[in-house]
């Protein structure tokens, strides 16, 4: 990745335009054709720098409900267990982590009914006996650090 990649990065997570021809605006910005920042963001998916593009959307004041979930899965069943969990389109995170329980994952949706269906599902079609359910008390929000070197004017 080079600095015209970082330059285009910051621009997506920070000072994305609002219009109708976004990818041209940002190319503007870093004196390089729309092709051209469409080729590198193609270029930093497939590498894997990149992971998705588009808009995130905050459950809670859209009156959603959401939670941070957490199951215990053997090790040989973790990649069934979540393909489960990730075929739900309510579900914005999922992490695999070290000790018990092993899989941690987000379930946002548009009633506490709804969320506690979808668990209900994926406990159902996992087979697991157990899923863990956090509700947030206070919300902490972390920034993205910038990328040094681009001006955030």
């Amino acid at each position: 990745m080079d600095e015209k990649d970082k330059e285009i990065i910051d621009l997506l997570q920070n000072r994305f335009p609002l219009s109708s021809e976004p990818y041209k605006d940002i190319g503007d910005k870093v004196w390089i054709d729309e092709v051209s920042v469409i080729s590198r963001l193609a270029k930093m998916i497939q590498d894997g720098a990149i992971r998705y593009i588009g808009p995130f959307f905050d459950g809670n004041k859209l009156g959603f409900s959401s939670c941070l979930a957490a199951l215990d899965t053997p090790e040989n069943n973790i990649s069934f267990v979540t393909n489960i969990i990730n075929s739900y389109d309510a579900v914005s995170h999922n992490y695999l982590r070290d000790g018990t329980p092993n899989i941690w994952f987000t379930v946002t949706a548009p009633t506490l009914e709804e969320q506690n269906k979808i668990l209900q599902e994926i406990k159902e079609k996992t087979g697991v006996k157990e899923i863990k359910v956090f509700t947030a008390k206070k919300k902490f929000k972390t920034c993205v650090n910038p990328i040094k070197g681009v001006n955030h004017d």
